[in-house]
């Protein structure tokens, strides 16, 4: 017996190092929309919410053509240089194929778009052990619970039974809202008293610590295999 049977994990900062491109992408695009410039710090906290909400933290006021401007540049830059770059933090791989073996559900839930998670899910092998996903082009941003929603039932699974792990504050509260559970890690861009504001299980230093995580949670749900087909 387990407690969970789904594991839903982010992307960015979570599963793949690509933080720092994703600041240095944002900035390039404000720089080419000529708008002022946010420092990194800035940027970091507003990963993993919509591009819609990340630059309205950005560019208070900002309009619907300037945003479309910036949401071009952004993505000519990201998928000319920066997208596809990135590797998995160390052990990643053996973790999600290890869980796999287990028979855990395994899902992603990003504010990436389809393209862009798509291209990163071959680009790094991960996608062979991944039973699901979503990004902001199949449902509404983070914190909203949708992505989580969707996930739950597409693989027939329910909040008890499952497990939200992320980088951000907006991870875990997209958690709280489809009452999951969560754990927080300090591989991303969020700092650890960020995450401690909002609702957690645990805040790791790392996924490579999920697996003794699990070992030592109670006992709740019975591990299963995905759907047939």
């Amino acid at each position: 017996m387990t407690r969970y049977e789904l594991l839903v994990f982010d992307w960015d900062g979570t599963l793949v190092d690509s933080i720092g491109s994703i600041v240095g992408c944002t900035q390039e695009a404000l720089a080419a929309a000529r708008v002022a410039v946010a420092p990194a710090a800035a940027i970091r906290r507003t990963i993993g919410l919509g591009i819609r909400e990340m630059i309205d933290e950005l560019v208070p006021g900002c309009d619907q053509e300037l945003f479309e401007r910036i949401c071009k540049a952004y993505r000519e830059r990201w998928f000319s240089r920066f997208g596809g770059r990135h590797a998995p933090f160390p052990g990643v791989a053996a973790l999600l194929a290890g869980l796999a073996a287990e028979g855990y559900l395994l899902a992603v839930a990003t504010a990436k778009g389809r393209r862009g998670l798509e291209l990163e899910l071959e680009s790094t092998g991960l996608g062979a052990s991944i039973h699901a996903s979503r990004t902001v082009d199949e449902a509404p941003a983070k914190p909203h619970p949708g992505m989580l929603e969707g996930l739950m039932a597409e693989l027939g699974t329910s909040p008890p039974r499952t497990l939200m792990i992320g980088d951000t504050a907006h991870d875990l509260m997209m958690a709280a809202n489809a009452g999951t559970g969560a754990l927080g890690v300090l591989s991303g861009s969020h700092t650890r008293a960020e995450l401690e504001r909002v609702p957690h299980l645990a805040i790791l230093d790392g996924v490579r610590g999920l697996s003794a995580w699990l070992a030592s949670s109670p006992p709740r749900a019975e591990k299963r295999r995905p759907p047939a087909g």
